[in-house]
């Protein structure tokens, strides 16, 4: 099937929060309008737990696109209020990782992003869930949520992927790798963990994780740094961060639709770089839940 055009009419809503999002706001909203985007009503908002009722809005407005501007957590936060309708998600990549963008295909820069809104495709892409909880990119659970929920603004707005690396080694000092249960249907399997990170596309925290994960295949990709030595984690990092030949010899991939996740002791869950639940989980695909808008040549 040929690919469908994107709407020419959208609601605009940028988290003002993040690490661009206050300096591009206006720069984005007269770019859109010179590119031939409609703006029936754009939204810079300043407090990030009100992005989503600004979406939700918006989708119930009738609006036939809307453009959301911010990093992964802001995608992930207000995704939610398009899964079922024909409104088409468009993606301004304006946070540190940016790793759902990363998995599109989509520029980073925001003249790039704009052109792929204003003259792309749409294409329908898969969400993760997180229990109830929808998530565009990834899920991880281990040394990574410990660094979502401790990293000082300051350090996470000015530094970006800079700041995270600086804050894992510190983060590290006091981190205790955990027992790990993963069940997908009748399959149950048990093994020692230092991270556990549950992909829906390729990039998670703004490095390419698997080469492998497909938005669009209807199913998770769950890769589990194994044993429980923390050298051994930051040596994985490290080979996929440079992409280096033997980037998948610390982990241990599962592929499927629907896993349960138990750990000992429990552990809490960062879906889209926020920390919002925890262990035990249950992880699962919802199989082409949204519209995004894309660069035509990337379908």
């Amino acid at each position: 099937m040929p690919a469908q055009p994107l709407p020419r009419e959208a609601v605009l809503v940028v988290n003002a929060h993040s690490r661009k999002g206050e300096a591009l706001f206006a720069d984005a909203e007269r770019k859109l309008k010179q590119a031939g985007v409609t703006l029936i009503a754009a939204h810079p908002v300043e407090d990030p737990d009100r992005m989503e009722d600004t979406v939700r809005g918006a989708v119930r407005s009738g609006a036939p696109m809307v453009i959301v501007g911010g990093g992964d957590g802001s995608l992930a936060s207000t995704v939610d209020a398009l899964v079922g309708t024909d409104c088409v998600f468009g993606v301004l990549p304006l946070g540190t990782a940016n790793s759902f963008a990363r998995t599109l295909g989509l520029p980073l820069e925001l003249d790039g992003a704009i052109d792929a809104i204003a003259n792309g495709v749409r294409r329908r892409v898969d969400l993760g869930m997180i229990d109830d909880d929808y998530f565009v990119n990834g899920a991880s659970l281990g040394l990574s949520p410990i660094i979502g929920d401790t990293i000082p603004a300051g350090l996470k707005r000015w530094l970006g992927r800079a700041g995270y690396l600086l804050w894992a080694v510190k983060s590290s000092a006091n981190f205790r790798p955990f027992r790990l249960t993963l069940e997908c249907g009748e399959e149950s399997e048990k093994l020692w963990a230092t991270e556990v990170r549950i992909l829906n596309g390729t990039h998670h925290g703004g490095v390419e994780l698997s080469g492998d994960a497909a938005i669009d295949s209807g199913e998770l990709l769950i890769q589990v740094v194994t044993g429980k030595s923390r050298v051994k984690l930051g040596l994985d990092w490290y080979a996929k961060f440079f992409r280096l030949r033997d980037r998948d010899a610390r982990t241990r991939e599962f592929r499927g639709r629907d896993f349960t996740l138990k750990t000992r002791p429990n552990q809490r869950v960062s879906i889209d770089g926020e920390v919002l639940a925890q262990t035990p989980i249950r992880a699962r695909v919802a199989a082409g839940a949204v519209q995004v808008a894309v660069p035509a040549d990337t379908v």
